[in-house]
Formats: structure tokens, C-alpha cells, sequence
């Protein structure tokens, strides 16, 4: 059996990518999106995620990774000292107490979510990676921004790729861009405002 989980809003109680980016870039968010002015507004307009993503991460280009990897790892410990939702991180505990494969599958970025898949004892970690080049950043993603039909597609190209494209699989969301992971989840849980019972198995 695979569990795999969504972070933002899912596993947390708010939105992590924001914050971090502010964290790191600063001022440099803002000019990396007012650089691109019709882009930006045109992206807002449409809702669009993804191109918002790519601007955004515009701002980190030619940062030292190693400094960005050394705030990610903090800003993973302060996502486990208190912005962990409750009910769904037990629900995580259950999987791995019983032995079934846990994965993160989310739209946050590299920096802070392999440090926390670790910290939380995942069997894996399918997220949004900053490309690097010569110990710096380029500014630019590696593949697509993790949400959405990427993110299905990316869960399922883990599973076949480690054999367990015929594990019944659990799948835990709670935005528009985890419904195609939803869908393709033999046990879908839509992550709402009440708790989820602790052990679905008792």
C-alpha cells in the first residue's frame, strides 16, 4: 500500500511556498515579477500557477544553492515545530506504523521539502527542484511545476518505476491542483476543514 500526501494546506496549516520565497529572495520577488509586468498580469488573470511559479522563481537567480539548501533546512524545522496540521500528520504516522510506502507529492520547492520528507520518515520526495548550475541557481525549474496532471503523472512514474504500479493507493489533497491525484488514488481523502479520523484501519 502507498500513501502519498500533498503539503500546503494538506500536511500544513497554510501555504509554505510564499514564505519562503520572501525568505530568501526579498525585494527580489517583487522585481523578478514587475520585470516581467504583462506576463505576471496576464498570469493572475488566468489563475495560472505554473507561469506564476517560473516568474517567481526568476528571483533566485545566482544565489549560492548551498545557502538557499541552509534555509531550507531551517524553514523545514519550523514547518515540523508548528505549522503541521495535526490530524493529517497523524494520519501520515498511520501509514508508516503499519509499513506502507509515504511519499510527498507536492508543489512546494526542493530546498525546505526534502529536509522535511526526512524529518517526517517519507519513502520519498516529488516536488518542484530549482535547476542548478555550478553551485548557484539558475532562476529556471527542472521540468514542470509539481501540481496538478504533473503531480499524478509524477506519482505514477514513481510507482512504476519502483514496482508498485499495482499498490492500492491512498492519495491525500486539498486544492484544485491535487485533483488529478485524487482521481487517479484507489483511496481518495479530500482534506477539509474537520479532522480526519487518526487511523482509517482500526
Amino acid at each position: 500500500m502507498v500513501a502519498a500526501f500533498d503539503v500546503d494546506g494538506t500536511l500544513t496549516t497554510r501555504d509554505c511556498v510564499t514564505p519562503f520565497l520572501l525568505r530568501v529572495a526579498g525585494a527580489r520577488l517583487i522585481l523578478a515579477l514587475a520585470r516581467r509586468p504583462v506576463a505576471t498580469m496576464a498570469a493572475l488573470a488566468r489563475r495560472d500557477r505554473n507561469t506564476l511559479k517560473e516568474l517567481a522563481c526568476r528571483a533566485f537567480e545566482g544565489l549560492d544553492s548551498a545557502r538557499v539548501d541552509d534555509l531550507g533546512v531551517g524553514f523545514a524545522d519550523e514547518i515540523v515545530a508548528g505549522r503541521l496540521r495535526a490530524d493529517t500528520l497523524a494520519r501520515l504516522r498511520c501509514h508508516r506504523h503499519l509499513g506502507h510506502v509515504t511519499i510527498l507529492a507536492s508543489a512546494s520547492l526542493d530546498p525546505y521539502l526534502e529536509p522535511l520528507g526526512r524529518r517526517l520518515g517519507v519513502d520519498a520526495v516529488l516536488c518542484t527542484r530549482l535547476e542548478r548550475e555550478a553551485g548557484r541557481l539558475t532562476g529556471r525549474l527542472v521540468g514542470e511545476n509539481c501540481r496538478a496532471a504533473e503531480k499524478a503523472r509524477r506519482v505514477e512514474r514513481w510507482l512504476a518505476e519502483n514496482g508498485l504500479g499495482e499498490a492500492e493507493l491512498w492519495a491525500y489533497g486539498d486544492s484544485p491542483g491535487d485533483r488529478e491525484l485524487l482521481a487517479a488514488a484507489d483511496r481518495p481523502v479530500w482534506v477539509g476543514r474537520a479532522s480526519l479520523v487518526p487511523d482509517p484501519f482500526g
